[in-house]
């Protein structure tokens, strides 16, 4: 091949304009890039490549490049094709119909392009990942994903295939990613390159090989995986300690409690309003003596009565708009928001909340309105930092949650947990706890969060969770969403972070004079007497699940496992095991299954191979499908047959 450059253990090839690049940045892995403009962008953005050995011959009128098992072709004409083992695993479809048209590119201002690629599609093949969405679908066979970040979604550009490989899009600008039936292609709207990564092996060996490509995520510190109390709003510092003391008199076991929005003065003066919180070290203090800790909110906006405002306008720590307003979300006023690309916002910002919140005793962040939320959702209008915000925008929630993560451990040597609403790939290895944002409280949105969460475990983001209940639309005197609150208080129990949310719709006259006033109280006992029982006897579950959990995370930071994983994760060569959508792995040696239906008090579970223990009453099972009964306090959870966890039960 012509206009070719073999150096060692890649490829550089020119077409055109375009050059492409073939480099394997792990063992099992290849990288392709592939350059519009002819000269070569060095960005890795979230990657963490380290370049391997790799051997690369000359064909027929192609290049190829093997790494392991896996070998890339690069034809004379463009086309591509991924194999592994002589197996197709990705094979290049034109963009046009005659042999050359691989790759379109769209010319767009100061060398970029609107770039995409197209792949053939195999009908046999499933798809999974791609961070967490409320679409109802564990296999995203046939599903076209907007690359964004809103509200309720979060864009992990990775996908993990049945057939046996991982593909990361390393691109954080706005796209679309089609899984079709007619093809797969990625498109990015605002772009230097074409960048991806194909990884090979089974599901743990992919989410292996994950972590090393986009960072290892910390050992989860054990007072995190206890039971986290939070609600829309504690609206004062007696408030949130007369729930504690509650916990605390009853003897229930409560890791953390939260404190949401607007218990600030100003949106971005991070700092409590010292009215209705008017001695935080003393609030903190009884809290520690209780073995509780606390989590306090914080949002990037930032308005213009903020005592901040006019540093982060005149220093450029703010995001830049189109119409130079600055102004991108409209909540309780215009608001304009940190640019925490920026690495001068990220030590600004923190200072501030060091200085008002971590130095005062709080011991974690909560970082809420993380895409960034921006109203209208018109990216193109942004600039950020790091780059125009069509092509950057999905680096936000990374870089928000690295600011707490440096910060914190600038000054402590504990592990940060982040409570975040959004994430991107490797944002784990700066301890973000992701939660799957403002939801509904129905039966329909628990169904959808069981697959948003078992997709997003395979994203290399092992720390996520739900608002327990739902968080909007819950009317804690209605008999349904009391049993849906039993229900999702099940799906808690074996969820990574058990943590109770939520606006509960509000029966008492709001407080006067308070901008956001609370909702219905969203504590155990808020429920109804039956339901305070079992939601209780869960929490004790969960304490004495802790040792196990704890062992899990372990295997979360130190290879990248998820704590819960789709049932083919432990079971790859079990086809059934792909199927499953409403049960799943958790650690190693649990099978649960949830309730997720109104009224449901019977289920069909599927038993992969091995001898199972059905832990309500001990009895043992065999692989098959099974109808099995649970009443609104009982829930399904097998055992694997001699595992020490039984004894939890």
């Amino acid at each position: 091949m012509t206009n070719q450059t073999t150096l060692k253990h890649q490829i550089l090839y020119r077409r055109g304009s375009e050059l492409i690049r073939v480099t394997s940045p792990h063992q099992n892995a290849i990288r392709f890039e592939a350059f519009p403009g002819g000269e070569l962008f060095e960005e890795n953005f979230t990657l963490l490549p380290v370049e391997q050995p790799a051997q690369v011959e000359e064909g027929d009128r192609c290049l190829v490049l093997h790494a392991g098992t896996l070998s890339l072709k690069l034809e004379e004409n463009g086309k591509i094709t991924v194999s592994d083992q002589g197996r197709i695993l990705l094979e290049e479809k034109p963009e046009l119909t005659f042999e050359d048209g691989y790759r379109h590119y769209e010319d767009r201002e100061n060398g970029r392009f609107l770039a995409r690629i197209t792949f053939k599609p195999n009908p046999d093949e499933q798809f999974f990942g791609m961070g967490h969405e409320a679409h109802g679908c564990l296999n995203l066979k046939g599903c076209s994903i907007d690359l964004r970040q809103i509200n309720a979604k979060c864009t992990i550009p990775y996908y993990y295939s049945s057939l046996g490989y991982g593909f990361i899009w390393n691109n954080p600008g706005i796209g679309l990613a089609e899984l079709g039936t007619n093809r797969t292609r990625w498109t990015a709207r605002l772009t230097r390159k074409i960048d991806f990564v194909v990884l090979t092996g089974t599901p743990a060996q992919a989410c292996e090989t994950l972590a090393d490509l986009t960072g290892h995520a910390p050992v989860m510190p054990h007072w995190a995986t206890g039971f986290w109390q939070s609600r829309l709003r504690y609206e004062s510092q007696e408030e949130l300690l007369r729930v504690a003391r509650r916990y605390h008199r009853e003897n229930i076991p409560l890791s953390a409690i939260v404190c949401d929005y607007f218990h600030w003065t100003e949106q971005g003066d991070y700092r409590f309003n010292p009215e209705l919180w008017p001695d935080i070290p003393a609030m903190t203090k009884e809290l520690h003596e209780n073995g509780v800790r606390l989590v306090v909110s914080m949002w990037p906006t930032v308005n213009e009565k903020s005592e901040n405002y006019a540093y982060l306008k005149e220093h450029g720590l703010l995001i830049r708009t189109r119409d130079k307003t600055g102004v991108v979300f409209h909540f309780y006023g215009p608001q304009a928001e940190i640019n925490v690309t920026n690495p001068e916002t990220r030590s600004f910002v923190f200072r501030k909340l060091k200085e008002n919140y971590l130095d005062l005793g709080v011991d974690e962040l909560w970082f809420d309105v993380a895409e960034p939320e921006i109203h209208p959702e018109r990216f193109d209008t942004l600039t950020f930092h790091k780059g125009p915000g069509e092509e950057v925008a999905l680096l936000y929630p990374y870089c928000y949650t690295q600011m707490a993560y440096e910060g914190i451990k600038s000054v402590r040597d504990e592990e940060p947990v982040t409570l975040v609403r959004c994430a991107y790939l490797g944002s784990q290895k700066y301890g973000a706890l992701v939660w799957s944002g403002d939801i509904p409280s129905t039966f329909d949105s628990l169904r959808a969060q069981v697959k948003s969460g078992l997709n997003m475990s395979l994203c290399g983001i092992p720390w996520w969770n739900t608002d327990i209940g739902g968080f909007y639309g819950g009317d804690t005197t209605d008999p349904t969403f009391r049993e849906l609150m039993v229900r999702w208080f099940q799906y808690g129990v074996f969820s990574p972070v058990m943590r109770l949310h939520g606006s509960r719709r509000r029966h008492h006259e709001p407080t006067p004079g308070l901008i956001e006033p609370s909702g219905d109280p969203n504590e155990i006992w808020s429920f109804g007497e039956e339901n305070y029982r079992i939601l209780r006897d869960l929490i004790f579950l969960r304490e004495r699940l802790r040792p196990y959990i704890d062992q899990a995370m372990v295997q979360a930071s130190v290879k990248g496992h998820p704590v819960m994983r789709p049932m083919f994760f432990d079971f790859p060569d079990d086809p059934a095991c792909y199927l499953q959508d409403e049960q799943y792995m958790f650690g190693p040696d649990i099978l649960f299954s949830p309730i997720v239906r109104a009224g449901q008090t019977k289920k069909k579970v599927y038993l992969p191979a091995g001898e199972w223990i059905l832990t309500r009453d001990r009895s043992e099972w065999g692989p098959g499908t099974y109808e099995v009964d649970a009443k609104t306090d009982e829930f399904i959870a097998f055992v694997k047959k001699g595992a020490s966890v039984l004894s939890c039960f």
